[in-house]
């Protein structure tokens, strides 16, 4: 199978979604690796801007138009790696054809085999907004705790200001959202967006986190039928 990816969402978060794809392939040469085919689109207007109404170019025509061309070129399923477009999902689902991997249901499958029950998220205020994780997740019976609106924006800040700038991540800032999110009880926390993929994990302080797009790279392994390394079985650190 060939695995489409529609990318640019940003282009970082693209780049290190591949880097993971690699990584958790259990491949002893080039050719045990996945076939994939890369549609690099960072023109498509901005996720969160449009859900909360800052912005009305729609992202949702140029992604489908993106994943036809992935499909017309051979995709046989097709990965985002950008978690507040997964808001359009079932439109994007419609429009393009052929299956589109779900990595917020994939992170909630996962959370229910860890055993936890609350659940922080660290996500853009997209992501937050629309409720595409806490439904998911709620209807799973996990019980969701969110950032209090200053340590939201210091999650944005790191997202847009820090990482989508090309500039070094704030961990003062990350560690304060993570407190906030701890101390109110959340057993593990969600990096619920694919920049913050990007934030060096052996820096994190603590234990009890999962990140989204390494949810998402694994489920394209598996999906595609490629072998995935053990290690790679649980993802939660």
């Amino acid at each position: 199978m060939i695995l489409g990816v529609i990318g640019g969402l940003g282009p970082m978060a693209t780049a290190r979604f591949m880097e993971m794809v690699i990584q958790m392939t259990d491949a002893s040469c080039d050719q045990e690796h996945l076939e994939m085919i890369i549609h690099n689109c960072p023109q498509i207007p901005d996720r969160t801007a449009y859900i909360l109404g800052k912005s009305d170019k729609d992202p949702a025509p140029p992604m489908i138009r993106a994943g036809r061309a992935l499909a017309g070129e051979g995709a046989s399923c097709i990965a985002i790696p950008c978690i507040t477009a997964h808001y359009f999902h079932r439109e994007l689902s419609d429009g393009i054809g052929i299956p589109i991997i779900n990595a917020i249901t994939e992170t909630g499958h996962e959370l229910i085999r860890s055993g936890a029950r609350r659940i922080g998220i660290m996500a853009t205020d997209g992501t937050i907004r629309s409720g595409i994780f806490q439904k998911e997740l709620e209807e799973m019976g996990l019980e969701i705790v969110l950032p209090d609106e200053v340590n939201q924006k210091y999650i944005m800040d790191v997202i847009y200001k820090n990482i989508k700038s090309g500039q070094p991540v704030d961990m003062e800032r990350f560690d304060a959202a993570r407190k906030n999110l701890k101390e109110q009880g959340a057993q593990i926390l969600i990096l619920g967006c694919t920049e913050l993929s990007l934030v060096d994990k052996e820096r994190l302080p603590g234990k009890g986190y999962l990140d989204a797009m390494e949810v998402l790279a694994r489920s394209a392994v598996t999906t595609c039928h490629g072998r995935l390394k053990r290690k790679y079985e649980n993802l939660i650190r």
